[in-house]
């Protein structure tokens, strides 16, 4: 007989069962469930009740982040592109675990495995600043990994944008955990061919805006994605808008190239003159001036590295960590999101995992203000299938 839940989430084993369960339970599924034919009692007069076993055994998904799988919040893992089409859900969450393109120091490779780790949340959390739990909202899934193999910077960028685009054509909007920033080019063309002919604009968060023509020769480097998307075709350079840039790159030339683009820049000087909610909401009305949806790709160099220090290019003089937050649940709350990503964690040089919880509060506030939107606009709950 199936165990019963308990309100808490847990399941209660049968007494007489505890010593077995301890040596020899069933192994878990892939996806986390357990064998149907090995599942314990339900609870009866025979059977102690929650709170008083000390052998309970609680559904995955409620126990602490650090037990069991790493599955982005522990939702369940859904990477075959059959199985994603066929459910369909709200949101995919994709790891793109590159950095072969980087300039400076390595590591965002570690970023999307970081970032799934770094909550100490279990079960379904619930945004203190939207008032609402994404989670009996959105339906929403982790599609894995893009199947990335080191030292092979031209594979590795067909294989995200094959996983993107699978994710894509399922009617998932994909959020992308990279890796380093040349992953945007793969993940936004994809979601750029898959939304035509709606035309798409991007919003940019980031401290470089990554419009270099070569690295020392690498047209696809992390300096280089924004040029390409141009170039190919994938957004107007009008509807590119960058916010936060600050540093000491790129040269003038670089510059005068964006202006003749007609790229659109806020620099943290503005940001300073006129404070971030000013500035987001003359970005998104740049970014949709002709486009009708929005990617955005939050590069978390954007952040003070006192506050993010776990990057490959750490430029001082950043935002707040609260200010990005909340210039995501802005931009979110205000268009059609219709892809996203978060690139450059590098866990070696975090320190305490702020950096990777950082990258990882991008993603919840994004599903936060996506499923405010959802219960704003009347649209019916969608609760994952955990």
């Amino acid at each position: 007989m199936p165990a019963t839940s308990g309100g808490d989430g847990s399941r209660a084993i049968c007494s007489a069962s505890i010593g077995a369960r301890l040596l020899s339970g069933p192994a878990p599924r892939r996806d986390g469930a357990r064998s149907s034919a090995r599942r314990r009692p339900a609870i009866t007069d025979e059977n102690p009740p929650i709170g008083l076993d000390p052998y309970v055994e609680y559904d995955e998904f409620d126990l602490p982040a650090y037990v069991g799988r790493t599955s982005f919040q522990k939702l369940t893992y859904l990477t075959d592109g059959e199985a994603l089409r066929a459910r369909r859900p709200d949101v995919a969450i994709i790891g793109a675990p590159f950095d072969d393109a980087v300039s400076n120091r390595p590591g965002a490779r570690f970023g999307p495995r970081a970032i799934r780790a770094a909550t100490d949340h279990a079960g379904s959390p619930n945004s203190l600043q939207l008032g609402i739990q994404p989670f009996e909202w959105l339906d929403v899934v982790d599609a894995g990994d893009a199947p990335i193999v080191p030292a092979n910077l031209e594979r590795g960028h067909a294989v995200i944008r094959r996983k993107v685009l699978e994710v894509a054509e399922s009617g998932a909007i994909p959020i992308v955990l990279g890796g380093d920033h040349s992953i945007t080019y793969p993940s936004a063309s994809a979601v750029a061919q898959v939304q035509a002919p709606r035309r798409i604009g991007i919003v940019h968060f980031d401290a470089h805006p990554d419009t270099a023509n070569t690295s020392w020769g690498v047209l696809a480097s992390h300096g280089t994605p924004m040029r390409r998307l141009i170039e190919s075709g994938a957004v107007e350079g009008r509807n590119f808008i960058q916010v936060g840039l600050h540093g000491y790159w790129p040269p003038p030339e670089t510059i005068a190239w964006m202006q003749r683009n007609g790229l659109r820049s806020h620099y943290m000087t503005e940001i300073e003159d006129r404070g971030m909610q000013a500035v987001v909401t003359d970005a998104i009305a740049e970014a949709l001036d002709g486009p009708e949806v929005i990617y955005l790709s939050v590069d978390i160099d954007v952040i003070d590295p006192g506050m993010a220090p776990g990057t490959g290019t750490p430029e001082p003089g950043g935002l707040l960590t609260r200010e990005l937050l909340r210039a995501i649940r802005q931009v979110v709350g205000a268009v059609e999101l219709v892809g996203m990503d978060v690139v450059e964690v590098a866990p070696a040089y975090d320190v305490s995992q702020v950096t990777a919880a950082a990258a990882h509060r991008c993603v919840m506030e994004a599903l936060s203000a996506m499923a405010a939107k959802r219960r704003q606009g009347g649209i019916p709950a969608r609760p994952s299938a955990r």
